[in-house]
């Protein structure tokens, strides 16, 4: 199989390098990635490097894989299938995004909210499902912690689509100087400035419990992500809009309780018995001023309503002594990234 993919520690590069291992466990991948590959072990540096040989003798004739967005979809490898499998936050495509979209021979999205999405938007091609995973054997189950401080956690580079313009004032409406609490914030972005991070940083740091919020700089290895997950209390995810929100999973695989909206792409794994949801009904244009214009396209409207029922969550999760999320390890157990592949295998080659 040929594919096209960033192998990195982004979204996309997890997907890629995770879809590329175990696919090639069945059959022998040929990698074309995008951009340099950064790995974290020595195991995932060999298998790529493996996979990169193996492109100088393509299989013309096999199927392409496209892992990448969905206004680039022009680049493909041999004569068979092409497909291209992007991970898109928004309900509505803008017209590049669309015209790329229509040109490949088939498509993969990551729940049933982005098939929708396609079927809306009059997407031509097939479009299958096939679900992200999350690494079980890493991302295991730790027992509840047993300091007296609840420590809640976001996960996420810095973005309004992520709900970090509120989340902050949630923090501050849930709790008082009093409570013994703190929010652990891992949300650098590396497409931003410093001078952009710094303003995120004010707006937590200014604000009435800004003593109690810690900021985390971006780790290379995602033991070290679960090293810092295993730390804490639970995780709180107020999103606009998610393509897929695999952090909000791997918290679910350390048997954390999570809080999240209820809306986009990780309906696929949250539900009232995993997760603490927050409804948000209402849409409005997406708008931030940076990534998302207003023009195409919307997400969840934040309103006071949901500020407030997010911080009811939040406190709801500082009285409650059992930290644990049984349903949400059961869960992530059903979204592997050998199921991904399994999903892949099966659409396009039927039972081998």
């Amino acid at each position: 199989m040929n594919i096209i993919s960033p192998i990195n520690t982004l979204g996309y590069g997890v997907a890629g390098l995770n879809i590329t291992k175990h696919l090639n466990k069945h059959r022998a991948v040929s990698l074309w990635p995008i951009g340099q590959p950064q790995v974290t072990t020595q195991e995932d540096a060999d298998l790529v490097s493996s996979c990169i040989n193996n492109a100088q003798l393509f299989e013309r004739e096999d199927p392409c894989l496209r892992i990448w967005h969905q206004h680039d979809m022009s680049q493909f490898v041999g004569r068979g299938e092409h497909i291209g499998f992007p991970i898109f936050e928004l309900d509505e495509f803008a017209p590049q995004e669309r015209h790329h979209l229509n040109s490949v021979d088939r498509l993969f999205v990551c729940s049933e909210w982005a098939k929708e999405v396609c079927t809306t938007n009059n997407i031509k091609p097939a479009v299958d499902v096939v679900p992200l995973g999350v690494d079980s054997k890493l991302f295991k189950p730790c027992e509840p912690s047993t300091n007296e401080k609840t420590i809640f956690f976001n996960c996420g580079k810095w973005e309004i689509r992520k709900g970090h313009d509120i989340l902050y004032k949630i923090f501050n409406k849930a709790f008082d100087t009093n409570d013994n609490v703190e929010l652990w914030m891992m949300t650098s972005n590396p497409f931003m400035t410093p001078e952009e991070d710094q303003q995120w940083k004010k707006l937590y740091l200014d604000s009435k419990l800004g003593d109690k919020i810690r900021f985390i700089d971006r780790v290379n290895t995602h033991q070290e992500v679960y090293n810092i997950m295993a730390k804490t209390d639970c995780g709180i995810f107020p999103s606009r809009a998610e393509g897929w929100n695999l952090e909000l999973l791997e918290m679910m695989s350390c048997n954390k309780p999570v809080i999240a909206t209820k809306c986009s792409a990780h309906s696929s794994f949250c539900n009232s018995k995993n997760s603490y949801l927050v409804e948000a009904p209402e849409k409005e244009l997406a708008y931030d001023g940076k990534w998302f214009h207003g023009r195409i396209g919307s997400w969840a409207k934040m309103q006071t309503k949901q500020i407030d029922e997010f911080a009811e969550c939040m406190r709801a999760v500082y009285k409650n002594k059992d930290r644990s999320n049984q349903n949400g390890v059961e869960t992530a157990k059903k979204f592997s990234w050998e199921n991904s592949a399994n999903t892949i295998r099966g659409i396009l080659y039927g039972r081998e």
